[in-house]
């Protein structure tokens, strides 16, 4: 006998269903529905499977199945729109959701504890990094949350809850928490977006996952499609939810906050510590409730200190060069009230990734627990139309180029530090990283005497050992360009450096006219 959601009794032996203690009197094919998809409570079974299981050869229609779903719904008091036991997933068929609760508890014995997965550790650059798996099904589902999380707090509040739960029905859910967060390792200072990817891929490695839909909210989303354009071959989809290409306004992006109002947000932040007040801004419809648990989420995960330089770096955050790099299908959801990112952010996103799609939604919230299921509409047709996508066959990465005096030994250097060699135009060696930090430290480790160094961003073939792409040759110009015992970067690589602790002054426009009229800069430092 299996007992769900505390009420729900399930007995095969006997081919009873009980509710509450009473008998629910079930004709036998709904009840065979029903017992396979407790069988496969995992994940989502599909129709033509339900007719295979339950009608074996005999030709019956669709409506067969719907109509027993339907029976089984009534029979239970699950109707077709709380769904809290048989959940419709768009396009893919149906899950049994309700959560195993065991054995029914003696009389006065307290209440159920709903079952929740462990929290496990994987290390990535030496730190532990916690992480939990749960739902189930074909598909797998790596959530970069925003700010900060909490992989045990996150299920303290019912609304949040749910935004996971129903996630865990489209797939098997993936979670984290971003080094020194939560309930993760707390280094030194914070990372910069490229080493956080570590952990992305460290979690992916250890809860099996080969390829993942990507779904990044807030400030979780610059991450994921600096992911997604540097680690095509791991990531199925992106969604974007809530999300920006830049955090601060400048000129070329007048959406974004003001560096001067971020400063004024930061202070506040730092200096009051009332995260009641912030939830109410990041989610006018917060009740009481809802304030009060997200500021004992966000104690619990970060410090005011981490806050702040949690906050320095997301001001610099720049992902604007990386969008046309990101060759996955993506979709971008937004609120047009948002109060933290506007519309115009979105759209920009929108644009400027290949193909993306973007779906506006009315509300104020930006915050997933407001209104969670108005973004998980939005998102689970999205996921139901994947099948079939293939994976890009060109990814983004940092491009190394030696030039002068001792290039050959650059090369070799930069290939021990972790680079892979490869063959630029005219045969000359370049050296590929993952990141540009990865990459500026290196050189800075190796560069010596009259030797020069040049990194850019291209988009290269995966697999390919020989690489000509525009930012190749870029890479080699700057080298070919530099003074003596200089790195010199573009523009891109600043922009993709936030946070990352490299130093880097400006060196003028190039003056043989490699990259136009636009500034490159001199690595002078890397911590």
């Amino acid at each position: 006998m299996l007992l769900f959601d505390g009420e729900l009794e399930f007995d095969t032996e006997v081919f009873e269903l009980r509710l509450a203690g009473a008998r629910v009197p079930l004709e036998p094919q709904a009840f065979d529905v029903l017992a396979y998809l407790v069988a496969h409570r995992d994940r989502v079974v599909g129709k033509e499977e339900l007719m295979d299981a339950v009608w074996g050869g005999r030709f019956v229609s669709e409506t067969a199945v719907s109509t027993r779903i339907k029976q089984i719904r009534r029979a239970i008091g699950d109707d077709g729109h709380t769904q809290r036991i048989i959940r419709t997933v768009h396009g893919r068929g149906y899950r049994f959701i309700a959560e195993p609760t065991g054995p029914r508890p003696a009389s006065g014995t307290g209440p159920v504890t709903t079952l929740r997965s462990p929290i496990r550790y994987t290390v990535s650059d030496g730190l532990h990094i916690a992480y939990q798996v749960t739902g189930g099904g074909d598909l797998d589902l790596v959530l970069v949350s925003g700010f900060v999380s909490h992989l045990e707090l996150d299920w303290g509040d019912p609304r949040h809850a749910h935004f996971l739960d129903r996630l865990g029905l489209f797939g098997r859910l993936i979670r984290f928490d971003k080094r020194g967060t939560g309930m993760s390792d707390r280094p030194i200072g914070l990372p910069d977006l490229e080493t956080r990817m570590h952990d992305v891929l460290a979690v992916m490695d250890a809860a099996g996952s080969r390829q993942a839909v990507l779904i990044g909210y807030s400030e979780g989303g610059p991450m994921a499609i600096l992911f997604a354009a540097a680690h095509p071959e791991r990531v199925a989809a992106l969604v974007l939810y809530g999300c920006y290409a830049k955090r601060t306004w400048t000129e070329d992006y007048p959406g974004a906050q003001t560096i001067e109002g971020w400063a004024a947000y930061t202070d506040r932040l730092v200096t009051e510590w009332d995260w009641e007040a912030d939830m109410r801004m990041r989610c006018p419809s917060a009740d009481p409730s809802m304030q009060r648990w997200w500021a004992q989420r966000m104690r619990a995960a970060a410090t005011p200190s981490t806050v702040r330089a949690l906050m320095d770096m997301n001001s610099l955050v720049d992902v604007r060069e990386t969008l046309p790099a990101v060759r996955v299908p993506t979709l971008v959801v937004h609120r047009d009230g948002d109060a933290l990112t506007r519309t115009e952010e979105a759209k920009y996103l929108a644009e400027r990734i290949p193909g993306a799609r973007l779906v506006l939604m009315p509300g104020d919230d930006h915050f997933v627990s407001g209104d969670p299921d108005q973004i998980l509409d939005a998102i689970e047709p999205f996921l139901g139309e994947l099948a079939g996508h293939t994976e890009p066959a060109l990814s983004l990465a940092a491009i190394a180029a030696p030039a002068g005096p001792g290039a050959a030994r650059l090369a070799a250097g930069l290939t021990v530090a972790g680079g892979r060699l490869r063959s630029g135009p005219g045969g000359r060696p370049v050296v590929q990283f993952d990141g540009p930090a990865t990459a500026v430290r290196a050189g800075l480790a190796q560069l010596s005497g009259a030797g020069r160094l040049g990194i850019a961003i291209a988009e290269i073939p995966r697999q390919d050992t020989a690489v000509e792409a525009y930012g190749v040759q870029l890479a080699l110009d700057l080298a070919d360009n530099a003074p003596p015992g200089s790195l010199w970067v573009s523009s891109a690589v600043r922009d993709l450096l936030a946070g990352s602790g490299v130093t880097l002054e400006p060196a003028g426009d190039d003056p043989a006219g490699a990259v136009g009229s636009r500034q490159v800069y001199r690595a002078v430092a890397a911590t």
